[in-house]
């Protein structure tokens, strides 16, 4: 408390005084709390990807680890509330959202809850372990991997009480999101003297994203129209102009956080390709879970194993499922399934993202069927930035 009070007077006038300087330290306090270090305790991961991304799997990568407590992608709880919105204006109340989630606060999602509403309602509530597991549900023993078919049948409970009890156990809380597309509205996450955020951003190559995004197109129309700031845009250009926003958001991202990062990010972002991961997923997974503070068990090793290292690449029911398949057929498969045309159009539009990512292009069908053609390089020093609407039109005026 001494130190706080005397962090207030320093920035503080000495005209201020009485009341005024109890409700000045209240506020400067919560925007700058004198670059006080987070509190010793929980550390908090956002796993920021975009969909189709292989996020799913490394959720579960951190959602199977007994000492995390997880969610997946509590932003669809504001993005599917408000009406007609844009993603522009729903970062923020996301943001929030987070923050409360964070600290085990889950009266946050009375908002965004219909009435009665039971730890089922949330979303995907099934592909958290910790959800699966006591004191949410008494289906599987903290130490066991969770069964999420039988963790859908079996566990719920009325309201969220048991959720923040659980949440309170665990030494981390990871949320995964794909409804961020910068990083300057998570400042204020990073600034929090009560939080210890840590960001795991999750890139794939652009032409196996919407190699898959087809498969499974009709479940993303709400997000594809925020995404857009519900702009009218023709159906056939709709999917190359999300993939546009999102191959710019990866550049958006990683600019900041490795260029010109504030001193409250430098140390606490860490990028990573899903190609990477599926070519030697020990040795990535192990870099993840240092970065974070987790350490690897003899269990964990198994299953990332197993779910790595099957056979064939899915099917397309299995698209938001985590089953066991071969993750470099998985990670190449796009190379002999989708157009050329689809691959061009894609190059065109994220061709600056795909350097600065260590994505290789390919200059023709043959060379894209040739498997033994390795499209993945080493991540090339940034020589790239997007160019904003403004700037274009004020050069090309």
């Amino acid at each position: 408390m001494l130190d706080f009070w005397t962090c207030c007077r320093k920035n503080l006038s000495s005209s201020l005084f009485g009341a005024a300087v109890v409700l000045f330290c209240n506020w400067y306090y919560q925007l700058s709390p004198c670059n006080s270090p987070p509190r010793k305790g929980k550390i908090h991961v956002l796993l920021l990807s975009s969909w189709r991304s292989g996020s799913s799997f490394l959720g579960q990568v951190f959602s199977q680890h007994p000492s995390v407590f997880y969610l997946m992608e509590p932003g669809w709880h504001v993005w599917t509330k408000i009406e007609k919105p844009g993603a522009r204006v729903l970062r923020m109340a996301v943001r929030d959202l987070m923050r409360s989630l964070y600290q085990c606060d889950f009266s946050v999602m009375d908002s965004y809850m219909p009435e009665n509403y039971n730890m089922s309602t949330l979303f995907m509530f099934h592909h958290s372990r910790a959800l699966c597991s006591p004191p949410a549900c008494s289906l599987t023993r903290r130490s066991d991997m969770s069964n999420e078919t039988l963790c859908q049948k079996k566990c719920d409970s009325q309201g969220l009480e048991m959720v923040e009890k659980a949440c309170h156990t665990y030494s981390h809380v990871v949320l995964k999101e794909t409804r961020f597309f910068e990083l300057e509205s998570l400042y204020p996450l990073f600034q929090d003297p009560n939080l210890d955020l840590r960001i795991v951003h999750l890139v794939r190559d652009p032409r196996a994203v919407i190699r898959s995004r087809e498969e499974s197109a009709k479940s993303f129309d709400m997000d594809n129209a925020i995404v857009l700031e519900q702009r009218n845009v023709p159906a056939a250009s709709i999917q190359y102009e999300v993939m546009q926003e999102i191959c710019r958001s990866h550049v958006r991202i990683n600019e900041r956080a490795i260029l010109k990062p504030p001193p409250f990010l430098e140390g606490r972002y860490k990028m990573i390709r899903y190609e990477d991961v599926a070519r030697n997923p020990l040795k990535e997974i192990n870099d993840i879970y240092d970065f974070v503070g987790l350490e690897m068990t003899s269990q964990m090793e198994e299953w990332i194993y197993k779910v790595t290292h099957g056979k064939g690449k899915g099917s397309k029911k299995e698209a938001f499922q985590i089953t066991s398949r071969n993750a470099n057929e998985v990670s190449q498969a796009w190379r002999t399934v989708l157009q050329h045309s689809k691959v061009k159009r894609i190059q065109e539009l994220c061709k600056g993202a795909m350097s600065l990512l260590g994505y290789r292009t390919v200059d023709s069908e043959k060379e894209q069927k040739r498997l033994d053609i390795d499209l993945l390089v080493p991540r090339e020093p940034y020589e790239f930035s997007w160019v904003s609407a403004k700037s274009q039109r004020t050069g090309s005026s």
